[in-house]
């Protein structure tokens, strides 16, 4: 075993830490933690972070993951929800790498619901995320820190394909589009299910998150984001039909959408969200 390895956890470490907190992983806090050494080696390669990031990890678990970052970044904020396991992890970390400790702070903390973390700003997220909040968490975080440039998360296939999926694409919608506004996606591996404990029933997918600028409109984001989740409410229906609601008439929907250069009997699905930002800087002007 190398020294590296050496701070890593593998099956029997993570089962005995869980044992040592009497933890039995949860359905609601989608608790599925790695105990393969070679995966979280693979996801820390595949971020691509070194000595100057500063990482935002969410739901470290035990810490098979943080304790693969914590030699290769500059500091890791980890964000966990479950108490047991948010004070737990320092006292891992000074087991397994006490050196690496003061590159460490955990908030006990959902992620859903933080305002803001501690200096210095992350400048990554990497994370292994609970299957059942990954949208919404990495669209938070997104949107809160503008100083996060790149990400490499963990989450249920399904999701990654969504996540990642250009338009015209069948499982192209709302994740897909809102991502985009914030960055450029894409698939960057798939990952099987006996890597965690316990094995979920679903195999995962990991999604490289690359900061861009939004979109230029006039329109703001929440208005962008209004017509997103217009089109994809009823996504087998023309835009025309789809936006009715949302623009207070069929009719209007189709000025609108003419305005924005789009053909009216047109699927939400074919719309790139520079298209979005359009239609929706377009009902700005359309009375």
């Amino acid at each position: 075993m190398s020294g590296e390895d050496a701070a890593l956890l593998g099956p029997a470490e993570v089962r005995d830490l869980a044992d040592l907190l009497g933890i039995r992983p949860t359905k609601q806090w989608g608790q599925n933690f790695v105990i393969d050494k070679g995966t979280v080696r693979r996801i820390v390669r595949a971020a691509g972070v070194g000595e100057q990031d500063v990482v935002v990890e969410v739901g470290p678990g035990l810490g098979s993951l943080t304790l693969a970052l914590l030699p290769r970044v500059r500091q890791v904020t980890a964000v966990e929800i479950d108490p047991a396991l948010a004070g737990q992890l320092p006292r891992t970390v000074a087991e397994l790498a006490p050196e690496l400790l003061p590159r460490l702070t955990v908030l006990n903390a959902d992620a859903l619901r933080v305002d803001a973390l501690p200096d210095p700003p992350p400048t990554a997220l990497v994370a292994n995320l609970p299957y059942n909040v990954a949208v919404p968490v990495v669209l938070h975080l997104l949107e809160l820190l503008p100083s996060l440039r790149t990400g490499l998360v963990m989450v249920q296939l399904e999701v990654a394909e969504r996540l990642a999926a250009a338009p015209g694409s069948k499982v192209y919608g709302v994740p897909s589009v809102k991502a985009a506004w914030y960055a450029s996606v894409s698939p960057a591996g798939r990952i099987g299910r006996t890597v965690f404990w316990p094995a979920p029933n679903v195999d995962s997918g990991l999604v490289r998150l690359e900061r861009r600028d939004p979109p230029t409109t006039e329109a703001s984001r929440e208005e962008v984001f209004a017509v997103v989740n217009a089109a994809f409410a009823q996504r087998r229906k023309t835009l025309r039909a789809a936006l009715a609601g949302w623009a207070g008439s069929p009719a209007r929907a189709e000025t609108v959408l003419r305005t924005a250069g789009i053909e009216p009997t047109t699927r939400g699905e074919r719309l790139t969200v520079e298209q979005f930002a359009a239609v929706a800087a377009a009902a700005r002007r359309t009375p």
